[in-house]
């Protein structure tokens, strides 16, 4: 029993780990991007928070089935 309650909360952070490295990916490249075009600052502010809205979404994916 206390094995696999151990299990499942490994693999909610897991889950929620490659969520918070995928936000920062995110959030980097986004900054990158406007760095080399700031003309194309509104489009990647878009693309850049649907992308962090999906990789959160799977964290939260990931914190409930898991558990």
């Amino acid at each position: 029993m206390i094995l696999a309650e151990i299990t499942g909360n490994l693999a909610s952070a897991f889950g929620l780990l490659g969520a918070a490295i995928g936000v920062g990916l995110i959030g980097t490249k986004a900054a990158e991007a406007v760095g080399r075009n700031p003309g194309a600052s509104g489009k990647i502010l878009v693309q850049a928070i649907i992308g962090m809205a999906l990789a959160e979404g799977l964290g939260v994916l990931a914190l409930f089935l898991a558990k």
